[in-house]
């Protein structure tokens, strides 16, 4: 991967196939029998698409979940067919540009329900903790600390909406929606999931803090879908800034909330354009995360 180049923020024009979906980051066009998923380097923050791209982050996004993928295919199938973009002569246009971004996969019907596993009390987590000592229904013990490991991880689920903000549900609540089996696997698989990546990662000297999933049905079997492990679907803190009750800094586009958080934006409009060095040092976090967890330079 190389920087100094412009973040790529669209590829309809260098894509000759239907555009079916259009997401905060991700591209999803028609191939007939499968999917291509293309990974801009689009940058969303408190619900806005942020200008400009940032440079290299789709190339890390899209790397990663491959990697990540190929590490957890004996736990469970995906949807991936390919990434060489290669394959696609003909409907890709630009491969240079789109080289590293692209994923073709299976088409599956995809479970409309966000499986969401939390290792540490944190984020959305702690601030439920505070209110109700409890986390989807889910009861905890008094005197928990804020980045307080759980003795076990749980598993807390969330409705999945293409707009606006997923809603947290008790587990109840999603037995209810998808049925009592499909929801005991789904927990059960996405616990899995969590524990084989965090013991991977705390080699590496990181924290996995918690992590979301998307999985999808293929003729009645479950299989993961969208991404995995990535800066943007996974809290990842580095250990040697690990502590309690303070708001750790994590390993992904936190140089963009930050900054965002101590300006004068007023939260109601889309930000002005982030300012260079911003856009620079969230390129170099994304970056490093994937050098440290693939070792790849």
């Amino acid at each position: 991967m190389t920087t100094g180049q412009a973040g790529l923020s669209t590829a309809v024009d260098y894509v000759k196939a239907p555009l079916v979906y259009k997401g905060k980051v991700r591209e999803l066009y028609d191939l007939g029998e499968h999917y291509l998923i293309v990974v801009t380097d689009r940058i969303s923050a408190f619900d806005y698409v942020l200008d400009p791209a940032v440079p290299e982050k789709g190339n890390v996004l899209n790397r990663l979940s491959a990697f990540w993928f190929e590490q957890t295919a004996g736990i469970i199938a995906n949807h991936v067919v390919h990434t060489d973009v290669e394959k696609l002569e003909g409907i890709v246009t630009a491969p240079e540009l789109l080289k590293d971004r692209i994923m073709v996969t299976r088409k599956a019907e995809r479970i409309d329900i966000e499986c969401v596993v939390r290792g540490y009390i944190t984020g959305g987590g702690w601030r439920q903790y505070q209110q109700t000592s409890s986390i989807n229904g889910i009861a905890l013990p008094p005197g928990m600390r804020k980045n307080d490991r759980f003795p076990e991880p749980i598993f807390t689920p969330a409705t999945k909406n293409d707009v606006g903000h997923d809603e947290d549900i008790p587990f109840a609540r999603m037995e209810e929606l998808v049925g009592a089996q499909l929801a005991a696997d789904l927990r059960d698989r996405s616990i899995r999931l969590y524990e084989f990546a965090h013991a991977y990662c705390a080699e590496r000297g990181i924290i996995l803090a918690d992590c979301k999933f998307e999985f999808g049905l293929i003729d009645g079997e479950i299989i993961l879908i969208d991404e995995i492990f990535t800066p943007d679907s996974s809290r990842f803190w580095a250990q040697d800034k690990y502590a309690l009750d303070v708001e750790i800094d994590s390993m992904d586009k936190e140089p963009v909330r930050t900054y965002l958080l101590s300006s004068d934006w007023d939260r109601n409009s889309k930000p002005a354009p982030l300012p260079d060095h911003v856009v620079k040092a969230t390129t170099e976090r994304y970056l490093e995360i994937y050098r440290r967890l693939t070792g790849v330079q």
